[in-house]
C-alpha cells in the first residue's frame, strides 16, 4: 500500500465569485495541497449557463447580438477574474505546487460532478455558502448534490462567521 504523502494526488477545487470559495481554497492550500511535491491542484469554475432568453424581451423589443454579445463577454470576464485571484492565491501559499485551471459552462452541480470523475480526482474541495434551511430548500446545495453524488472524498470547508459589533 503508498503512502499517500508519496503518491500523487489530483485536488479539485471548486471557484466561484464567493468568499467562501476563496476561504476553501486558501484553507485547501494551507491544510492539504503540496504536501508533497506530486500534488497538482485543479481550480474549476463552473460558469452559469447563460439564460435563455427569447429573441423577444417582455416588453416587446429584441435583444440585439451586441446586447448577448457584451453579456457573453461579462460571463467570461467574471470567470477570468476568479481564476486569476485563484493562481494569485496559489503562487502567494503555495509557489512550487502544480495548479491547473479549468473553465466549464453548465450547472454547478453537474459540471463539478462530471470534472471530478473525468479528471479523477482525489479529493474535491468547496466552500459553503452557509445558506440556511428555507435558502437551501429553494436554492439547492451545490455542496451537499457534489457529496452525494461523487466517489472520491469530499472536503467542504465554512467561513469562519464573524461576530459583528464583538471586538
Amino acid at each position: 500500500m503508498t503512502d499517500v504523502a508519496e503518491s500523487e494526488r489530483r485536488i479539485l477545487v471548486a471557484v466561484d465569485e464567493g468568499e467562501e470559495s476563496m476561504h476553501a481554497l486558501s484553507w485547501c492550500l494551507k491544510n492539504v495541497a503540496g504536501q508533497n511535491s506530486k500534488d497538482t491542484l485543479v481550480l474549476l469554475y463552473a460558469k452559469p449557463p447563460r439564460a435563455v432568453f427569447t429573441a423577444l424581451d417582455g416588453t416587446g423589443y429584441l435583444f440585439s447580438s451586441d446586447i448577448l454579445a457584451a453579456m457573453e463577454k461579462y460571463g467570461a470576464d467574471v470567470a477570468d477574474c476568479v481564476m486569476d485571484k485563484g493562481k494569485k492565491m496559489c503562487k502567494d501559499l503555495q509557489p512550487d505546487l502544480k495548479v491547473e485551471t479549468k473553465v466549464e459552462s453548465g450547472d454547478p452541480r453537474d459540471v463539478i460532478c462530471q470534472m471530478v470523475e473525468r479528471l479523477r480526482a482525489d479529493v474535491l474541495v468547496m466552500g459553503s455558502h452557509g445558506y440556511g434551511v428555507i435558502k437551501r430548500a429553494f436554492l439547492g446545495s451545490v455542496s451537499n448534490h457534489c457529496a452525494q453524488n461523487v466517489k472520491c472524498p469530499v472536503l467542504i470547508v465554512k467561513k469562519p462567521k464573524t461576530n459583528a459589533g464583538s471586538k
